[in-house]
């Protein structure tokens, strides 16, 4: 325990010898862990949503306003016994109102609107998500119609032939896992690229910070070998300055990611942009309360990175 101390001692005195480089290896172990503690949370979220999506495809029917009870009861009867078909919702206007206000509570789109602008509509879910294109193919044309008009967003226009004259239009969400897959991917790479660019760069910095203290005590570490010290007290000095160097820097990161989810928080709860309720914190690690998961794993990120810096400069430029 003595030793430790020691040691602790001398790896304190040197971070303070060693200001300006210190504060820059520090600097960029913040910004590294800042990235990680933030990128990769978006980034799972990113992809938990595009799994629930593809979970969750299903197509929608859109009805005209003037149809009547005994048409929409027909074409649910329709709609029922196309092949791949699992189960059909039928939701009146009444109920598309409910849905848009449960989703996105924003009454005050509504209040400047007369009446109920939604139409009523069916959801059409499909036994298994590659049956999509062939229900929905099934939905837009009649047999022997000519082929839909589609305009490109996942929707068909009312300009199609549908099974049925008061079907006013079919969606399904199929772009919008397809854009959320893409976004996700593009998130991976960004997240890949910027990470390991600033690790590397943060092992640089503790590695020179950790050459510039062998520089500075080459003189006290010759007259250590001297007298006969093994090479890991030599050493480990220099190991827990990096150690040290990398714990202020994950340690600070992770107080500015909480103050900055702090902030995300109080200001969704005050807004009306509900799909933008990305938690940061919802780490992949997480176990119970937040602050619990992410403080100790970006100490253990930063702590490691300067404990691998050092000792990569170690080896480099102390010979022993």
């Amino acid at each position: 325990m003595g030793k430790l101390w020691f040691f602790t001692g001398e790896a304190l005195r040197a971070i303070r010898r060693n200001v300006a480089p210190t504060t820059a290896a520090v600097v960029t172990t913040v910004i590294t862990a800042i990235l990680i503690g933030v990128l990769v949370p978006i980034f799972q979220t990113a992809q938990s949503k595009s799994a629930d999506v593809r979970d969750d495809l299903q197509i929608r029917t859109y009805l005209y306003d003037d149809a009547t009870p005994a048409e929409t009861a027909a074409l649910q009867k329709k709609i029922e016994g196309l092949n791949h078909v699992e189960s059909v919702t039928y939701l009146s206007k009444a109920d598309a109102l409910a849905e848009f206000r449960k989703d996105f509570k924003r009454d005050d789109v509504l209040k400047e609107l007369n009446g109920n602008p939604l139409p009523a509509n069916f959801i059409v879910r499909p036994d298994d998500a590659a049956n999509l294109n062939t229900i929905r193919a099934e939905l837009q044309t009649s047999p022997g119609a000519e082929s839909p008009n589609t305009n490109g967003s996942g929707s068909t226009t009312s300009g199609a032939t549908f099974i049925s004259p008061i079907i006013q239009k079919v969606d399904d969400r199929q772009e919008e896992a397809s854009q959320i897959q893409e976004v996700t991917g593009a998130l991976k790479l960004i997240l890949s690229v910027i990470t390991v660019l600033l690790i590397a760069a943060s092992l640089l910095l503790i590695g020179n910070t950790i050459r510039l203290s062998i520089y500075t005590r080459r003189r006290e570490i010759e007259v250590m070998r001297l007298v006969g010290a093994t090479r890991w007290f030599i050493r480990w000095p220099f190991v827990l300055e990096g150690f040290i160097t990398g714990l202020i820097g994950a340690v600070v990161a992770a107080g500015f990611v909480w103050l900055c989810n702090w902030a995300l928080a109080n200001w969704l709860e005050s807004s009306d942009i509900d799909f933008l309720q990305i938690r940061v914190f919802s780490m992949w690690w997480q176990s119970g309360s937040w602050p619990a998961g992410l403080l100790p794993t970006l100490a253990v990120l930063g702590a490691a990175l300067g404990a691998l810096g050092s000792m990569v400069a170690l080896r480099r430029y102390l010979k022993t």
